[in-house]
């Protein structure tokens, strides 16, 4: 094992594939269906949504998904992305535990999103489309994509929650640099923002509601596809490149991860970090804990259903089997926009549904404690998001301490927080509260999940 603090790769080093965990499942996952008929759905039910390559990803069962060149290219301005010995954090906790963490925060975007961006962007500009709309919560996908949309000549437009909108001005600025349009959802432009805005004048928006926005806009005109950052298999595709690198990282150090831990949210980041591990365990290697850190006031993987729903607010999308909290559940306006989701990717929950997973949850005010933690020890400060998965690795550290045992724990930074001062500044003037899911409002719209055989 050595003694350095960094691992970094080089630009050869960086994954020609990306790898797809469907592959070496024990049971498939549960098919996608059609809202109307409850069939599974077809490549040509998703073709006004998607361009066909993706739709491909999205069905593969193939193990290994070439990366094409074009996006290797990009990917190299920052991949591969260092691999960190947080030894200063180690040090403050007098922890036996070898904490690790994998720092997706030196992209352009300052996140891990980037990495599927950059790969929806190609795919849509080979297939000839001019326009693409989405959805962002905290604003991390949006300002990935407005990035990868000035790359490809593409027109962005993202619909951007309304609390991380008044939260979050300088997300807006970002996008905006790059030429996309950005839009405080829920808005008057579609017939579901309206429907929202006519019932609840005051809506904060959640990524249901955006989603919903953002598809209706796509499907209106025939040069236009809908790009989703979170949630479908062919983005937890694109983001194990996170996991595969620091797979190679860990050869450099010596050592494997013997827990696992990310933020969970809609799901990206979780499988990026984990699945490419979770994959080596399931073809007979070592076997390992994975930890998916979620917060208590947006609880889908401890407090969901696990079952079909929709994945936006209109019901506009397919059904999917996934953890839910249900799709009409707006959550409280926390902090970590990012994770304010009401179901989890369905290959994250199946993968918990099968018991391979974790879950965890937290309120803002200890992983915010955690965030400025770690930031004094290490000198980052994490986004809103990525402080769930601090908070977890601490504690995971002071549980070695109290047993006397070494572990090495990876966790997956993923992004920093200098959008999100303001939060910061929220906390330190003893401002920032922990909000409250409510129970009747999530029974309400659990109520409502439809009725699949």
């Amino acid at each position: 094992m050595t003694d350095s603090v960094k691992y970094v790769l080089d630009e050869s080093d960086l994954p020609r594939h990306w790898y797809n965990i469907v592959a070496d499942l024990p049971a498939p996952p549960p098919p996608v269906l059609h809202p109307g008929t409850h069939q599974p759905v077809t490549p040509e039910d998703l073709a006004p949504i998607f361009p066909m390559a993706v739709i491909e990803q999205e069905v593969s069962r193939e193990r290994d998904i070439e990366i094409p060149g074009p996006v290797r290219d990009i990917y190299r301005q920052w991949r591969p992305s260092p691999l960190y010995r947080a030894r200063r954090l180690e040090k403050m906790l007098d922890t036996p535990a070898r904490i690790y963490y994998k720092y997706e925060g030196v992209s352009p975007a300052g996140s891990h999103k980037p990495n599927t961006a950059i790969a929806q962007a190609f795919y849509n500009r080979q297939e000839g489309i001019k326009r693409i709309t989405t959805e962002t919560g905290a604003g991390q996908w949006g300002s990935a994509l407005a990035i990868a949309g000035a790359f490809f000549d593409l027109e962005i437009e993202v619909f951007m929650v309304k609390v991380s909108f008044q939260q979050k001005p300088y997300r807006r600025s970002f996008m905006e640099t790059f030429g996309a349009t950005c839009i405080a959802s829920p808005s008057d432009l579609t017939a579901a923002g309206r429907a929202v805005l006519a019932e609840h004048p005051d809506s904060t928006g959640s990524l249901g509601i955006a989603i919903s926005e953002a598809v209706e806009r796509a499907v209106a005109r025939d040069d236009t596809k809908y790009a989703l950052g979170s949630v479908l298999n062919h983005v937890m595709l694109h983001q194990t490149v996170i996991g595969l690198e620091a797979m190679k990282q860990f050869d450099l150090a010596g050592d494997y991860p013997d827990v696992v831990i990310a933020p969970t949210g809609g799901g990206s980041n979780f499988a990026g970090i984990t699945f490419p591990f979770l994959g080596e365990q399931l073809r007979g290697g070592r076997k390992i804990e994975l930890i998916a850190v979620e917060p208590s006031a947006c609880p889908s993987l401890t407090r969901g259903r696990y079952a079909y729903d929709f994945g936006d607010t209109a019901h506009l999308t397919p059904l999917v089997k996934m953890h839910t909290l249900g799709s009409t559940y707006v959550p409280p306006g926390f902090h970590a926009g990012g994770l304010r989701y009401h179901g989890m990717a369905p290959l994250v929950s199946h993968v918990t549904d099968l018991g391979l997973v974790t879950p965890r949850a937290y309120q803002q005010v200890q992983c915010f404690e955690a965030g400025l933690q770690f930031a004094k020890a290490e000198g980052i400060i994490p986004a809103p998001e990525a402080n769930h998965g601090v908070r977890a690795a601490i504690d995971e550290a002071l549980r070695c301490k109290e047993e006397g045992v070494s572990r090495a724990i990876l966790f997956n930074l993923c992004g920093h927080g200098n959008f999100d001062m303001q939060a910061y500044r929220d906390y330190l003037d003893g401002k920032l509260m922990d909000l409250e899911y409510d129970d009747g409002e999530i029974a309400m719209a659990l109520s409502g999940l439809p009725s699949v055989a």
